[in-house]
């Protein structure tokens, strides 16, 4: 049995001092940073020192080479994810990371004399051999977070471990910009540091707990071909984390693509040097760190995935803005690293910085979609599947920016096209699944519209079916109540109120069932007697206003006997609940001056009540004990 969900106030840092994920923690934030410092040691060697590893001379040349790294990385994952993703569903997951650790160590020895002997052959064949041991890592370290977090801690804990992946990079770019730039000693001060963080990365794995297997008898296909094709059938089978999968994926083909400019963005636009480099990286990291935290808050402790649209309009806005930015720049060379803090420059350090804002609302939401919506059996093989597609759509994005710096586009004008392809994805997405855009508008309404303040939501099962009822105040009581609730409500509503525009939008989507008096149209109304049985036999929540209208004056109305004939049928548990503070609102019937433009409201969550004892009488009075004098 799950332990008790963690109280409100509670937050994900707290995770940070518990064993079951402080030392994982570690690891993967030691594993993050040692990458980034070996690529962008690397990177910036071959901008600026190309010569001394044997590189060719020039821009073209230069650009050539980074987005050849970049692709280098990152073709592991396609060719080893799907035999990484079995190894983690089938082994010890502890056992398994202590042993990504220790080949760590052994690919940053051979990256240590890559730097020290300036050899490019033996740098470019460690960082193919990073992506290697972080293809094999990858599928344990995002299907350990379901086996080891509770539902209500999913969010905080992929909060903690995007923020601490970027925060991570964030000082692996600064670090290796640093100590790339040292003159003379920055070969081997690189080669000392990525030893060093792969030997901490090793003693931090030594405390992680051990987690049984989550499938000890699955026999592993080493055909890579065959269980990949395997995996994405399976994948493509849940159409919601399918398409959420390609949202990753073209996140990591956006931020990889935009990431492998900077260095020369900062020469050609900047016109400014080593560390110019790091601070736009480190920009952009921060900006996600801060999203990935703020998704914890924003989302009131579930998998709020309304957030990712909002994510993606900033991406696109504050990616073109960059564009026209970098336009208004003065010429001639920076004068220092901290002029980018002044000035024109300014403007250019804020697109960057809220577009790894908005990058981090939108992958934190995906990803904690991603492992609830999947058997725990299969999370490996599922986040194997996504790390192939992530690992394509980066190649192909290295690949097109290769092309275009071969046929003479400029860095900002590759920026620009990637901001204004992010917005044809999006939506694209957001067509194939209306749950996001409608997911989005309901968090809109009520962090724009009205404060919402929740109290007893655990009185509503998190799983199995239940039939929930509330007091009929406005026309957006289904929208707030949704946006309270992990679960999905199938709402029962009058068929009028169904067919209103733009809420129709979002009552389709939730697969709200539609209802008629029996005076109007029979035939619908014993649909909806249908519907309702099958959603409640199918294990899902019904939401109904057994008022059966919308309030005329703000009081609670008698509660209509269809309540009975549905228990009757089903008989299930019955959760009460009151909506406050909606009466003298925007969306009320209420000719009342309108309170505020921020309406403060409640929504009050009681125990369940036995199918045998929900009576419309009783209902009525827990209903109305809930809400109390405040309409």
């Amino acid at each position: 049995m799950s332990p008790a969900s963690p109280p409100p106030e509670s937050n994900q840092f707290r995770l940070l001092a518990e064993r079951r994920f402080g030392p994982f923690f570690l690891v993967q934030f030691c594993g993050a940073f040692n990458s980034n410092l070996l690529k962008n040691a690397l990177v910036v060697f071959l901008t600026f020192r190309a010569a001394r590893f044997g590189g060719s001379g020039g821009e073209a040349g230069s650009g050539v080479l980074v987005n050849l790294a970049a692709g280098l990385f990152v073709l592991p994952f396609v060719l080893f994810s799907a035999s990484a993703g079995q190894i983690a569903d089938k082994y010890e997951k502890s056992g398994l990371i202590r042993a990504t650790k220790a080949f760590e160590i052994a690919v940053m020895a051979l990256a240590a004399w890559g730097f020290l002997a300036g050899s490019l052959a033996a740098l470019f064949a460690a960082l193919f051999l990073a992506g290697a041991q972080a293809t094999l890592f990858g599928p344990v370290k995002y299907s350990l977070l379901p086996q080891t977090l509770k539902d209500t801690e999913l969010v905080g804990g992929n909060a903690l471990v995007e923020t601490g992946t970027f925060v991570a990079i964030l000082l692996g770019t600064i670090a290796g910009g640093v100590l790339a730039a040292l003159a003379g000693s920055g070969p081997a001060a690189a080669a000392v540091a990525v030893v060093g963080l792969a030997l901490a990365g090793f003693a931090a794995s030594c405390f992680v707990p051990r987690l049984p297997p989550a499938d000890p008898a699955l026999a592993i296909d080493w055909n890579p071909l065959r269980e990949t094709w395997r995996n994405f059938r399976y994948i493509r089978g849940n159409r919601t984390v399918f398409l959420s999968i390609l949202g990753v994926s073209w996140f990591w083909l956006y931020g990889a693509l935009f990431l492998s400019q900077f260095p020369d963005y900062a020469k050609s636009v900047l016109a400014g040097g080593e560390m110019s480099v790091s601070v736009l990286l480190a920009t952009f990291s921060l900006g996600i760190g801060a999203g990935s935290l703020l998704c914890e808050r924003l989302s009131g402790h579930k998998v709020e995935i309304g957030l990712v649209p909002f994510g993606s309009i900033g991406l696109t806005v504050f990616g073109v803005d960059l564009y026209f930015a970098s336009l208004a720049l003065p010429g001639g060379a920076l004068a220092s690293t901290w002029a980018l803090f002044s000035g024109p420059y300014v403007r250019v350090i804020a697109d960057l910085f809220l577009m790894g804002l908005f990058g981090g609302f939108y992958i934190v939401p995906l990803y904690a979609l991603i492992q609830s919506r999947t058997e725990r059996h299969h999370v490996s093989r599922v986040v194997a599947g996504n790390n192939v597609l992530n690992a394509v759509f980066m190649v192909a994005g290295a690949a097109v920016a290769i092309a275009l710096i071969r046929l003479g586009f400029a860095v900002t004008e590759i920026l620009l096209a990637a901001a204004l392809m992010n917005a044809l994805v999006a939506a694209y997405i957001y067509t194939l699944v209306p749950e996001f855009l409608m997911r989005f508008m309901v968090w809109i309404l009520i962090h724009s519209v009205y404060r919402l303040r929740k109290t007893g939501l655990d009185g509503i099962p998190e799983e199995g079916p239940a039939v929930l009822v509330c007091n009929h105040v406005s026309y957006v009581d289904a929208l707030v109540i949704s946006a309270a609730c992990r679960r999905p409500i199938r709402w029962v509503m009058d068929h009028r109120i169904f067919a209103i525009p733009l809420l129709s939008f979002f009552f389709r989507t939730v697969r709200a069932i539609p209802i008629a008096p029996a005076r109007e149209d029979a035939a619908l109304l014993e649909r909806a007697w249908d519907g309702i049985a099958r959603a409640l036999a199918d294990g899902e929540l019904v939401g109904i206003f057994p008022e059966g209208r919308l309030t005329p004056d703000g009081e609670l109305g008698a509660f209509r006997p269809g309540i009975r004939q549905v228990l009757d049928r089903t008989p299930v548990p019955v959760v009460p609940m009151a909506l406050s503070g909606l009466w003298q609102s925007l969306f009320a019937r209420s000719h009342a001056k309108v309170t505020g433009l921020f309406p403060r409201i409640r929504l009050a969550v009681g125990e369940r009540v036995a199918p045998a004892a929900a009576t419309p009488e009783r209902l009525r009075e827990l209903v109305l004990g809930l809400r109390g004098e405040w309409k």
